[in-house]
């Protein structure tokens, strides 16, 4: 197919401004791949939760941002934690996104018993063994996001760990790219 072509694809629903199909803007959003985090907190009460809302914002200065659903209990916890961590996910730790995605799970330090984790070096906050990144930060801002907090961290360390491939979810599914040959620097 040139540029100039169009698919013969049909759009499954189109969603209009003001609409509240949350089922279909779901589907929608669906369509763009992301990597896969835990986000943690230290403290008396740690807690972590899987997210797919995760991404860098600044390089000077450093800052990145995860975003918590109101209702989620990492959102209280979040808030009031000033320090946070972030574990983004390999291939090989599915389990781990489903552990933390998971309601059902105990809570507290509890929750973390199952996993294996370190205390980050400078905050202490939990970060998941063997992911591709850990990044632990002081929570910078939080901003109005509708259903969510924007919760906005200043960078106070940053790890990348031997290269694995990342863990993607899509389409309300876990993916991983296929290693191609000739990859570009």
């Amino acid at each position: 197919m040139t540029v100039d072509e169009e698919p013969d694809v049909k759009p499954q629903r189109t969603i209009a401004a003001g609409t509240t199909d949350s089922t279909a803007l779901r589907r929608a959003y669906g369509a763009f791949a992301t990597g896969v985090t835990v986000v943690t907190v230290g403290g008396e009460t740690p807690h972590g939760m899987t997210a797919n809302s995760f991404t860098a914002v600044s390089l000077d200065p450093p800052l990145l941002l995860v975003c918590v659903g109101r209702t989620a209990m990492m959102h209280s916890f979040l808030g009031n934690a000033g320090e946070f961590g972030v574990s983004v996910l390999t291939t090989r730790q599915e389990s781990v996104a489903r552990y933390f995605a998971d309601a059902r799970r105990p809570l507290g330090a509890e929750q973390f018993d199952r996993v294996d984790w370190q205390p980050g070096l400078l905050t202490g906050v939990p970060l998941i063994t063997g992911a591709q990144a850990h990044f632990e930060c002081e929570v910078w801002g939080a901003y109005d996001g509708g259903d969510h907090t924007i919760f906005v961290g200043r960078l106070l360390s940053a790890q990348r760990l031997p290269d694995d491939e990342a863990l993607l979810f899509m389409s309300g599914r876990f993916h991983q790219l296929e290693r191609q040959m000739g990859d570009v620097a």
